[in-house]
């Protein structure tokens, strides 16, 4: 198994950001030494941020986006109160979008669906800087 850590600047917003390109260069250069096969696994080591596998550019992120205002509210319902008004729904992201997601590599390429994008998912406007853990298993 190899790992790397990779640093990732949210801006300080709420985003779902496309990690797939991140994830293909780094495959790439780990699969050849395996004949190309293997699993890539991310993790995001923060206690307010996830892993989803979904289409993005065409509405589905900022869906998402909406569909965790409308389940988690940014308000003060939640137990968990230091930070901006509302933060407690960040820790709560987790338990609905994983911070760890692992996906099939065959021949050398991530084996995505044909719309399927790796993103992070931070609604965490207090931690603009966010880092995820690559490792790559060769079959």
């Amino acid at each position: 198994m190899r790992s790397e850590l990779i640093d990732i600047s949210t801006g300080g917003r709420e985003v779902v950001f496309d990690l797939t390109s991140r994830c293909e260069q780094f495959v790439a250069a780990e699969a050849h030494q395996a004949q190309g096969d293997g699993l890539l696994h991310l993790f995001v080591p923060h206690a307010t941020a996830g892993i989803a596998i979904l289409e993005t550019g065409a509405g589905s992120d900022t869906d998402l986006l909406a569909v965790l205002e409308e389940l988690l509210p940014r308000d003060f319902r939640w137990q968990h109160r230091h930070g901006t008004p509302g933060h407690g729904r960040d820790h709560v992201l987790p338990a609905l979008i994983p911070p760890y997601a692992s996906i099939p590599v065959i021949g050398g390429r991530l084996a995505l669906g044909t719309w399927q994008s790796i993103c992070l998912v931070d609604t965490n406007v207090d931690n603009p800087q966010r880092q995820v853990r690559l490792s790559w298993l060769p079959s």
